[in-house]
């Protein structure tokens, strides 16, 4: 069974860290793209990062770049998602997702749109107190 499982989240405060991990079980990811989205209470689901296959390409939304780091290990066959600086707005489920392609665009540039990516992580709350 493909599976990713993130974990890390949690309750903190305004100003603090926190860092997301997506490991991927059943499959090896790492000849494709990943990518971190979120979901606040009432709003649709956002892009947040993402990252190419060999983590030499990055991609930020606007309201996380600077303060937010997404990487990768390919030995581990997992994702990262550095959070610093968190803000209340930052609270949100969230999610990391993979694609599964075969083509070397694909696999080379990162991508914000959710219909890109076939595997989707079951999501860790993030609370960012005031």
């Amino acid at each position: 069974q493909v599976q990713l499982i993130e974990s890390g989240g949690g309750l903190v405060q305004a100003g603090d860290s926190l860092r997301l991990s997506c490991e991927g079980a059943g499959r090896s990811f790492i000849t494709q793209g990943m990518g971190w989205f979120r979901q606040a209470p009432g709003k649709e689901r956002e892009f947040v990062s993402a990252i190419n296959w060999n983590g030499g390409k990055t991609l930020y939304a606007a309201s996380v770049q600077g303060r937010f780091t997404i990487s990768r290990d390919h030995a581990k066959n997992t994702m990262y998602l550095q959070m610093d600086s968190l803000k209340p707005e930052d609270t949100a489920v969230y999610y990391c997702a993979a694609k599964w392609v075969e083509s070397a665009s694909g696999r080379t540039i990162p991508s914000e749109g959710a219909h890109e990516y076939s595997y989707w992580g079951q999501g860790t709350q993030v609370t960012v107190s005031s």
